[in-house]
């Protein structure tokens, strides 16, 4: 030991100079672990282990497959209801009447549809110079007019002529209750009742002076905010809408929800707090087992039988174009349209209106009055060139309180060019300050943007699919789509303009999702498939195109869809084959196709993987439905 270095002394105590504990080495051999590593540690595991535990107590009884399954579509005309097992399902419209104490809301409706000018004031037989509305009739005509001579077919000269003196001068036919055999049954106008849903409300002479208010829940794919006050009324009507069809329609008690399962079909442009909703009544409020949710386009190839297709989904406010491939909604493809059946019917009304409607008394806020209109788009348009002719028609009018009267009229080409504005787009004839705006300009800093790539056939616009795609829900705050009214952009009854204030989302002078949905639809589902990929992909779309909604049982539908797409993926994609049209099922019709295709999916033994339950939904909410309802 070196000098000067004292002993180390021992120290006898056994106290340490430290309360930290050193661990020892960790062993590499339980550095690891399998902890929710594997599919059988998840909560979706834990839960089918519990109902094979369940199921196995509870003595089966022997029943159709499916039986078990509740299908839902709501829409926004009527609500598509029924079991899996159904042949056809259950078609309930969709509208309330609730009574209210004094004073009871008006009843309000928005023109989606411009008008022609009303005559002067001063000089009632002279009709206002330069009305847009001719301008935009016009377009649409020489689309028809440019068809007509390439089919080789005759233009009748004079013929609005000759039909307007022959509604003119036409007087009904009154026939007697005891000669009709659809007279209808109306509602009492002294009733008890506090609330009536469906076909009972629809039947009510006059609802606003009865004390009701006659509502729909539901507004393009949407609630219908617009004439609810809350979001609750809303939840409630469409609560008693279908619990009641639950019970009276389809004998399913109340107390009986806890076993069963729902299918709930949703819009392919879903609202994340309108999924949230509607998921939360049916499986906390109503108390359902188990809920799965499915889009659109998916169910609806489901119901026909394919795996890839282009979807045309035209419903009555709004029409949905979306790929699908391979059991997957493509969301860069979704479009939207703000035009559906309702505006056709209501465009159809317009024209003929031109033609002196022999029905003058017409008003399409009373529900009678819109079935006539219905039932004339259902039996009169057409798509078909060929059956423009100046025919006879005859329609039946039932009123509360009144005899039944049968009319005639006299059309020509009104037939077709009510459903023509689905493809026809015409520009506006007139623009105020606030049309002429550009919308590149306004979302951009730039002065001077460059403006965005398309392409052009035939003064066809191909828009940018990539912008059009980030703008899928239309505004209700327009008036119409294709022929908007230009009473609201600005310019007066006397053709005076004047500037217009930012009233639409983003303080923008005009509603840039509004104006982005005005495409006419052949152009909509060539972007759509452009939207998929490569020419292959859009060739594979465009050979495979499945139009659904009640629009697609106008004839001549197909037809109109393949010569357009044709001649614009012609000229645009090489090696382009026929487009097609795909037709629905034997048997099947386009409006239910998209519940049947969620009743063929309630009935497959893989939708075991897809249900989300009530335990699941309180712990997990929006999550749950993402993770088990796939590609929401």
């Amino acid at each position: 030991m070196p000098r000067g270095i004292p002993n180390a002394k021992r120290d006898e105590t056994g106290f340490r100079y430290t309360a930290f504990n050193v661990p020892l080495v960790a062993n590499p051999k339980h550095m690891s672990t399998t902890y929710l590593k594997s599919e059988s540690q998840t909560l979706w595991a834990r839960n089918a282990r519990n109902k094979g535990v369940d199921d196995a107590t509870v003595p089966q009884e022997s029943s159709r497959r499916g039986s078990q399954v509740i299908v839902i579509h709501p829409g926004s005309r009527s609500i598509i209801i029924g079991r899996a097992s159904d042949v056809s399902p259950i078609t309930v419209p969709n509208v309330v009447a609730r009574k209210y104490t004094p004073p009871v809301p008006p009843p309000a409706r928005i023109e989606r549809i411009s008008r022609p000018w009303r005559r002067a004031a001063d000089d009632e037989t002279e009709l206002l110079e330069k009305d847009p509305f001719n301008e935009k009739i016009a377009a649409i005509t020489v689309s028809l007019r440019d068809r007509m001579r390439f089919y080789k077919l005759r233009v009748t000269p004079n013929a609005t002529t000759i039909a307007s003196a022959f509604n003119e001068q036409f007087k009904p036919e009154i026939i007697s209750e005891y000669n009709d055999p659809f007279r209808v049954e109306w509602t009492e106008k002294i009733s008890s009742e506090d609330v009536y849903f469906g076909e009972k409300a629809l039947r009510m002479a006059d609802p606003h002076a009865a004390g009701y208010a006659l509502r729909w829940p539901i507004y393009s794919a949407n609630f219908n905010t617009r004439d609810y006050p809350s979001i609750q009324v809303i939840l409630s009507d469409l609560e008693l809408i279908i619990r009641t069809t639950l019970n009276e329609r389809m004998d399913i008690e109340s107390r009986d929800f806890k076993n069963y399962y729902v299918i709930l079909v949703i819009p392919d442009f879903y609202d994340r707090a309108y999924v949230r909703e509607l998921v939360n009544l049916l499986l906390i409020t109503m108390g359902f087992k188990q809920l799965c949710a499915q889009q659109e386009s998916l169910a609806a190839t489901y119901g026909a039988g394919i795996s890839n297709a282009c979807v045309v989904n035209i419903g009555a406010t709004t029409t949905n174009v979306a790929c699908v491939d391979e059991g997957l909604v493509l969301g860069e493809t979704r479009m939207s349209l703000s035009i559906g059946g309702d505006d056709i019917t209501e465009f159809l009304h317009v024209l003929l209106q031109r033609i002196n409607f022999p029905y003058r008394d017409i008003d399409l806020t009373q529900s009678y009055d819109w079935n006539v209109m219905e039932d004339l788009k259902r039996r009169l348009c057409t798509l078909t060139e060929a059956d423009v002719a100046l025919n006879l028609y005859d329609f039946v009018v039932r009123r509360p309180d009144r005899s039944t009267e049968k009319y005639g009229l006299r059309a020509y080409d009104e037939i077709i060019l009510a459903p023509m504005v689905l493809l026809i787009r015409p520009k506006r004839g007139t623009s105020t300050p606030a049309e002429q705006v550009d919308p590149q300009a306004i979302l951009t800093d730039d002065p001077n943007p460059p403006s965005a790539p398309s392409l052009s056939i035939d003064g066809i616009e191909i828009i940018d699919v990539e912008d059009e795609s980030k703008a899928p829900t239309p505004s209700h705050q327009g008036v119409g789509p294709g022929l908007s009214n230009d009473n609201v952009n600005g310019s007066n009854a006397h053709g005076g303009t004047s500037q217009a204030s930012p009233l639409h989302p983003g303080d923008f002078p005009i509603d840039v999702c509004f104006e982005a949905s005005k495409l006419p639809l052949d152009v909509a589902i060539f972007n759509s498939a452009r939207a998929a990929g490569g020419d292959e992909k859009i060739r594979k779309y465009l050979q495979a195109i499945l139009v659904i909604g009640g629009t697609a049982h106008i004839p001549g539908m197909s037809h109109a869809l393949e010569s357009r797409l044709q001649a614009i993926a012609t000229p645009l994609v090489p090696n382009m084959e026929k487009v097609q049209i795909i037709p629905p099922p034997k048997e099947v019709d386009p409006i239910v196709l998209a519940w049947k295709g969620a009743a063929v999916l309630g009935k497959m033994d893989g939708v075991s993987d897809l249900w989300v339950t009530q335990s699941d939904w309180d712990t997990l909410g929006m999550r749950a439905l993402k993770e088990r309802c796939f590609y929401l």
